[in-house]
């Protein structure tokens, strides 16, 4: 079942000499799959993801998470769609400074004001090696602890999809093979859909599937 699908995506920013920053992309993502998508700084894969995440409107195309259309929403209702069914993971985690680890990782579902289910919380927690944290502030984290709180967050909602947006590149090469585990193990444990931005071959390489992308167009390759 798909969860993710854009049709003919394509981005162009105006000006004198117009730049084509995504070109006709069409992409399915299964439920359940790991994907990593690669490309060199100015191909548009940030721009991509811009897109998948709502942030963004295409200047033609479409793009569908569990069926619906969100390049038709409007901007309030995308918010409330982006906060229940889109996971955000950030290279730089986004977390707020004056709010425990608990309260960063609930902030989505205090938002929405809806009920937390504990056993769920619980499991993440412990699923990140995070239950310990819970009453710090981020700054008494290290690099690597942080990334986590933000896995964490992203995944209390029981998100379609999870959007990571260069998660490792912040972190030192031991943080860096620590996350991409847990990803994994994210990806196994609560059968979440995640889409990385990266530009790190190694972190590329623990996905399922591998897409390239240059000068707007994205390619699809195997991992060898």
């Amino acid at each position: 079942m798909s969860i993710l699908k854009t049709h003919n995506l394509s981005k162009v920013y105006p000006g004198t000499e117009p730049v084509v920053a995504l070109n006709q992309v069409s992409l399915t993502v299964e439920k359940g799959e790991h994907i990593a998508i690669v490309g060199d700084s100015g191909s548009g894969k940030s721009t991509m993801l811009h897109m998948l995440g709502g942030v963004d409107q295409p200047t033609e195309g479409q793009v569908f998470i569990q069926d619906v259309d969100i390049t038709a929403l409007k901007e309030s209702d995308m918010a409330v769609f982006r906060r229940r069914n889109i996971g955000i993971i950030y290279q730089f985690f986004n977390l707020i400074p004056n709010l425990t680890v608990e309260k960063n990782i609930l902030l989505p579902m205090l938002l929405d004001e809806r009920k937390v289910d504990q056993g769920f919380f619980q499991e993440i927690i412990h699923t990140l090696g995070i239950e310990n944290k819970m009453k710090r502030f981020p700054q008494q984290l290290s690099g690597g602890e942080q990334q986590r709180v933000a896995i964490a967050r992203s995944l209390v909602t029981r998100p379609a999809v999870i959007l990571a947006d260069e998660p490792t590149g912040n972190l030192d090469r031991s943080n860096t093979e620590e996350i991409t585990a847990l990803f994994r193990l994210v990806n196994q444990r609560f059968q979440t859909t995640l889409v990385l931005i990266t530009h790190d071959e190694k972190v590329a390489l623990s996905c399922d599937r591998v897409l390239t992308m240059v000068d707007g167009a994205l390619y699809e390759r195997r991992n060898p």
